[in-house]
């Protein structure tokens, strides 16, 4: 009987780790690729801020939304982060700032400000995008994000499109790590889980 329950748990994690495998290599797939073509929003995934002020990677998903702007790719930005433990700013808030700091009007800014994470962020800005008639989206992040945020997008009917921000170099272990964790983190949330 335990011998079964053993070749039975062995089964379960084999399949797991293939699972896992094959989601991590369309992960990176979608990481490489730049599908910027006309819509309605350029979307924005928050990162983190530091006292009103971007960090280098929020700054660079920022950065990367403004040439797509300035590209004539969407006439709207919507910049999404909740406070993240900061009692004054929000990472949606921040992103709306630089943005208007570098030229863009201000009512070209939608900002979603609640999310704590990937999947209430990307939940919230798919309900504001509803509410505003938006049906399609490009999204800006680390490559290694934009899978997992577009079939959230897509499983509330949105058209969503991946454009990385341009990263400094690629890092083997750690984009493969990232490439994983994005896997489960799809996985996760296909079964049901808020992460």
């Amino acid at each position: 009987m335990k011998r079964a329950a053993w070749n039975c748990a062995a089964v379960v994690a084999a399949v797991a780790l293939i699972v896992v495998a094959y989601i991590s290599v369309q992960v990176e797939a979608q990481s490489r690729l730049d599908e910027a073509r006309p819509a309605d929003v350029i979307l924005v995934l928050g990162a983190a801020e530091y006292s009103g002020h971007p960090s280098p990677v929020l700054r660079a998903r920022l950065d990367h939304a403004l040439e797509l702007y300035n590209g004539k790719f969407a006439a709207r930005i919507l910049t999404t982060g909740g406070a993240g433990g900061d009692p004054v700013f929000t990472e949606a808030g921040v992103g709306r700032s630089y943005l208007i700091s570098k030229g863009v009007p201000s009512e070209a800014v939608i900002v979603e400000t609640e999310g704590e994470s990937t999947v209430y962020s990307t939940a919230f800005a798919g309900e504001i995008m509803q509410r505003m008639g938006l049906r399609s989206a490009i999204v800006v992040s680390d490559g290694y994000h934009i899978y997992r945020v577009k079939k959230m997008l897509q499983s509330r009917g949105i058209a969503a499109y991946g454009s990385p921000r341009k990263e400094r170099g690629p890092e083997a272990l750690r984009d493969r790590w990232n490439y994983i964790r994005q896997a489960i983190g799809y996985l996760l949330w296909r079964a049901g889980v808020k992460v």
